[in-house]
């Protein structure tokens, strides 16, 4: 199919100019407030004012992903608690991954600009708690306030993008966001060990502040605009229809689980122990109690039940899953090698996970490229699938005396491979979706990833422990050998101090522990890639059919104030901006009244009666 002039025009350019001519066109009226301008109509530089607050931070809550890799042996040896050291990675991760779908509704209820500041504020206070933590139960308790907030700040800003953008400008725009995104994970633990070893570990925490405050300022002055529909929108009946069962028995279920691999596998108390027998009762009734929920009683369940009973988006799923598993498992791991085997600093063991964080923007943007020029995914996700699995391989083949090329580059196909694999995948799923799915296949995906990097941390955790216990209970045999293990478990910086002999032991024993952890991630990758392997390939070059351009149906198009009028005349409300339906002048189009709907995910928005 032939590209328009538009389409030929720099993207950039082309994302930018296209708002800033409907502006001009049709500009409000001279007594209009300022509240009621559309996404559509606010200026170039408002514009650029609400990216850079969103996007900052998008970059703050995607550092706090991976900071703590590097901070595990500085905090644990500090509060003298290296066995509960992966809660501080479980307890962010768990609040992002049962609180995101949240935030899609309360764009609805409060607006974008304070739903956005309410996740900044709760970042911003989790991240300022976890700086003047006391101990290691209060540090937990921030990461995941601060959390509860990184998600939160995801949601908000994708669904402000896709206010802000048609959907022919969405993608470029949505895939700059995508590298803030990579380079805040992948710069989170080199960050992390360059401020623990100059500054102390608070300081990691600490410094973050001022750029929360520049966000929220940018996105306060800034980020005014409404939506349409949303004067006719019932906030009860919205805040009604959200998915606050599901969230919490998920939460539950996923939560008890973790504290029976701490109890079981890190702390090593027996089957007996109420500690280890009662977390696993819960998981399962609450686990049912999800099931329950999503099934029978949700209006509109945080994972759609629909799509389970579908091939693609199931095998899409797994594989989410264990990639972010995989991903996870050597994030919080590969620092703490080179800490414990190599005896390297904290800044140092955080500055072999540079590599990985570049390759990971290189991956997304690369695939996104490829499928942009060939409308195919199958066959890129058929060779760069691959990566990840020799990457976990040469890992676990690390040595004291490997070469620098390998401890230092044997990462980035992790890196690139895993961003290769997770952008074809959405793709593939939305391609076998209809576009009034397009939100709930999204969520769909998100719910299983976030998980698995739960699960990626969690498991890896409970299995290094275990291992790590074997092997120094085969090593050390003094007379104080227990309170000696015990020591070195809970504290990972003490093996520099250790006399030789237990210093090898030390060292030797964390080597092979970490060595099962990067064979489990190769085993992890290399299932997700034979679950993608009976997706099939599709075009991608679908689209629905147009007269004319975006630009000149804005210019053409009546103005906000008389679109907003229309809209609040309807029967129902209109569709959330990330939706694919939308009519010529960027907002839904109109639907005629009826029943309720049973709807599929919280980024859809609320049907009024």
């Amino acid at each position: 199919m032939p590209e328009s002039a538009a389409e030929q025009e720099p993207l950039i350019e082309a994302q930018v100019a296209q708002p800033g001519a409907a502006m001009d066109a049709v500009s409000p009226p001279p007594n209009t407030k300022e509240e009621r301008v559309g996404p559509l109509e606010i200026s170039r530089k408002t514009r650029y004012g609400i990216l850079a607050g969103i996007w900052t931070a998008t970059f703050l809550s995607s550092l706090n992903t991976t900071l703590v890799a590097t901070l595990l042996p500085s905090i644990s040896s500090e509060f003298d608690k290296s066995h509960q050291a992966h809660w501080l990675g479980t307890a962010y991760l768990l609040a992002t991954s049962t609180f995101t779908p949240l935030y899609g509704r309360l764009c609805n209820v409060m607006g974008r600009r304070d739903a956005n500041q309410m996740a900044v504020y709760f970042a911003a206070l989790g991240t300022a708690a976890c700086g003047f933590s006391g101990n290691m139960e209060w540090l937990i308790a921030a990461r995941f306030l601060s959390g509860l907030g990184g998600g939160g700040i995801f949601t908000t800003a994708t669904i402000v993008t896709s206010d802000m953008y048609s959907l022919r400008s969405r993608g470029l725009t949505q895939g700059i966001a995508s590298v803030f995104n990579s380079l805040g994970m992948g710069l989170g633990g080199p960050l992390g060990g360059y401020i623990s070893d100059r500054f102390g570990w608070r300081w990691a925490f600490l410094l973050q502040l001022p750029l929360f405050l520049v966000s929220a300022t940018l996105t306060s002055i800034n980020l005014r605009y409404v939506t349409a529909g949303e004067a006719s929108r019932s906030k009860r009946d919205i805040l009604k229809r959200i998915d606050y069962g599901g969230s919490l028995t998920l939460l539950g279920a996923v939560t008890s689980l973790l504290i029976f691999l701490s109890t079981r596998y890190s702390e090593e108390r027996p089957w007996s122990s109420p500690s280890v027998f009662v977390p696993v009762i819960l998981a399962g009734i609450f686990a049912i109690a999800f099931v329950v929920f999503e099934l029978r009683v949700a209006v509109e369940p945080v994972l759609a039940p629909t799509l389970l009973k579908q091939k693609i988006p199931v095998l899409v799923g797994i594989s989410n899953f264990l990639v972010a598993t995989c991903n996870f498992m050597v994030m919080y791991n590969f620092p703490t090698w080179f800490q414990t085997v190599l005896l390297t600093s904290a800044s140092e063991a955080g500055a072999h996970l540079i590599p990985n964080g570049i390759s990971i923007s290189c991956g997304s943007l690369f695939a996104g490229w490829v499928m942009h020029r060939t409308g195919k995914y199958k066959t890129l996700n058929l060779i760069f699938g691959l990566f990840p699995f020799v990457a976990a391989i040469l890992l676990s083949l690390m040595r004291e005396d490997s070469p620098s090329f390998q401890l230092w580059f044997s990462i980035i196909p992790l890196g690139f491979g895993n961003a290769v694999v997770l952008q074809t995948m959405l793709i593939a799923l939305l391609a076998h979706l209809p576009e009034s799915q397009i939100a709930v296949g999204t969520g769909f995906g998100q719910v299983f990833r976030g998980i698995g990097q739960v699960g990626g941390v969690a498991i890896s955790a409970a299995v290094f422990q275990t291992n790590l216990n074997t092997e120094l209970h085969k090593r050390i045999h003094t007379t104080d050998a227990e309170k000696i293990i015990t020591k070195i478990r809970h504290s990972a910086t003490v093996v520099a101090s250790l006399p030789p002999d237990l210093q090898r032991a030390a060292r030797d024993s964390y080597a092979i522990a970490l060595r099962v952890v990067f064979i489990m991630a190769a085993c992890s990758t290399f299932l997700a890639y034979c679950a993608r392997l009976p997706i099939p390939d599709k075009a991608l070059d679908r689209s629905r059919p147009r007269s004319q351009s975006h630009s000149e149906a804005r210019a053409q198009g009546p103005s906000y104030d008389a679109v907003a009028s229309r809209d609040q005349s309807r029967a129902s409300s209109a569709t959330v901006a990330t939706s694919d339906d939308e009519d010529e002048d960027g907002l839904p189009p109109l639907k005629t009244a009826g029943p309720r709907p049973r709807r599929l995910s919280t980024y859809d928005s609320t049907h009024q009666s």
